[in-house]
């Protein structure tokens, strides 16, 4: 049971085999149907979800009614709305399985608890949002000084994994451009 979980923890801290098994006690596995939600707009992010197997993403539906892509995750990946997450109210965002995913929770006051039993752990997810942080900053700069088909290169080029496994028009709304668009990009790119 949540095997890549662990291995991915053990990269970045060191846990023995207690405390690796009071972790697992305190984390919950579940199971998401390809476009099953873990959050709806409007509910609270009530955990922190990492992919152990699978692919999720997160969108908000924007003023003019279209899904606006804004997060992939896959395996090895973590993903919750962090804001509502942590402040405990509702949230703008939904997140939904692109795939059939096994997902492993931290429920929110569970985690808390394991920073204060497991410091090791506070230093992971410290690690892990100064990546997500620096990689949201990268994005906004790609995003201010490149082209929309430089965009497309270079997620190509730097998620390999996920070109093949996003739908065409999921991604299309994740790098900000039409689907026609990134079809012309794909036609060029062949």
């Amino acid at each position: 049971m949540c095997q890549n979980f662990i291995s991915h923890l053990r990269r970045y801290i060191s846990l023995s085999e207690d405390e690796v098994e009071l972790l697992l006690h305190n984390v919950r596995q579940l199971k998401v149907e390809k476009k099953d939600f873990l959050l709806k707009e409007g509910q609270t992010c009530k955990a922190n979800y990492f992919v152990e197997e699978g692919l999720l993403r997160m969108f908000f539906i924007n003023d003019k009614g279209v899904e606006q892509t804004t997060q992939f995750a896959l395996e090895n990946w973590w993903i919750a709305d962090y804001m509502s997450l942590t402040k405990q109210h509702s949230s703008p965002f939904f997140i939904q399985a692109i795939e059939t995913s096994t997902i492993v929770c931290i429920e929110h006051h569970k985690q808390e608890q394991l920073f204060e039993q497991l410091p090791q752990l506070e230093r992971y997810f410290r690690l892990m949002m100064q990546r997500a942080y620096a990689a949201t900053q990268m994005r906004v700069r790609f995003f201010q000084i490149y082209s929309k088909e430089e965009n497309y290169r270079h997620f190509v080029s730097s998620y390999p994994d996920f070109v093949q496994r996003i739908p065409q028009y999921m991604l299309a709304s994740y790098l900000r451009i039409t689907p026609e668009y990134l079809s012309e990009l794909r036609r060029k790119q062949s």
